[in-house]
């Protein structure tokens, strides 16, 4: 079942009077299924986090805004719901899990507490009710004796601690998908194995969607099903995983790949995404299907020293079954 449809979205910047907006995010769509983990990738500033925050409805206004395009949860626009509407896909339909806890969770208020009263609100339980699920939540993210820890306080926890009460937080009212932004920033290697496996045991337990978001294609790489890539705010690669690591056809996703860090690397120095995007391959594509020997779209304001090529428009194509690939109109 489709969980998330997003058709032509376009996020702008500015327009305040007697100046412009500026497309921050444009012409992005893609698909969100039960039981499916797909990666949204690229560098900081490629448009991700406001991708995500335009699902939830909760954009930075009043300078950022959603200019046109669809969102459609489990087949209903969410440009059509009210306030009150929204403030119930937001925990009870998605739930969200930021990049950073210690600024999510409220440092006056108990982690127990700051559980308890999502499960107040969406589910309408009693206080007494509620503590009870609520020591059952942090259980399963595996915190520690629970009901001891129900009265501790955000500054208590280690970072990878309130990580875990964030995403009991995010399922306590049993929604169908999650939004993970960055969930292992600043975390420990064996910290984020944890953080990640418990995520993945959603999807596959509870057959829930999760709309996993980083910049880490060797993270991606072992926990999505399909991976696409923003670049600049527009999508220049998307499709399954394995395809697009063992075979990228984007100049831009394969710089992505060559400034990540593999076991299994000659000893060849990393390149850095200033390097990549200075001098892009953009020959035609040797693909079937629609993307045969077009060119791949390249940032305009990148485009200077790309050997002559000049940009034109933009739109996504087929390249093979399930596989899309950005290029030149």
């Amino acid at each position: 079942m489709t969980l998330l449809q997003i058709d032509h979205l376009r996020i702008d910047a500015g327009g305040t009077p007697g100046s412009s907006s500026t497309p921050i995010v444009q012409d992005v769509g893609f698909t969100l299924h039960e039981g499916e983990t797909l990666a949204l990738v690229g560098e900081s500033g490629s448009g991700k986090s406001m991708t995500a925050l335009a699902i939830m409805g909760l954009l930075p206004g009043p300078g950022v805004r959603q200019a046109s395009g669809r969102v459609l949860f489990r087949g209903r626009d969410l440009a059509t719901f009210s306030s009150r509407e929204m403030e119930s896909v937001r925990g009870a339909g998605i739930g969200m899990i930021f990049q950073e806890p210690m600024t999510a969770l409220n440092p006056v208020y108990s982690i127990g507490e700051q559980v308890a009263e999502v499960l107040r609100h969406h589910r309408g339980m009693g206080r007494s009710e509620a503590k009870n699920a609520a020591i059952r939540l942090l259980e399963r993210v595996e915190i520690p004796d629970p009901e001891q820890r129900f009265d501790s306080y955000p500054h208590e926890f280690s970072g990878g601690m309130r990580q875990r009460v964030m995403i009991s937080i995010a399922i306590a009212a049993g929604p169908s998908m999650l939004i993970a932004d960055e969930p292992t920033t600043a975390l420990d290697v064996r910290t984020q194995r944890g953080v990640l496996d418990l995520l993945q045991s959603f999807v596959q337990t509870d057959r829930m969607g999760l709309l996993l978001i980083s910049h880490d294609m060797a993270l991606v790489g072992e926990r999505s099903d399909r991976i696409c890539v923003l670049c600049r705010g527009r999508i220049c690669e998307m499709g399954p995983t394995r395809d697009i690591l063992l075979d990228p056809l984007h100049p831009y996703t394969r710089g992505l790949l060559e400034c990540t860090l593999s076991l299994r690397s000659d000893g060849t120095t990393l390149a850095s995404m200033a390097s990549v995007l200075e001098r892009p391959d953009l020959a035609p594509l040797t693909v079937e299907g629609d993307a045969e020997g077009r060119i791949p779209w390249w940032p305009s304001e990148r485009l200077e020293g790309a050997s002559g090529h000049r940009q034109g428009g933009w739109s996504l194509v087929e390249a093979s079954k399930g596989r899309f690939v950005g290029v030149c109109e």
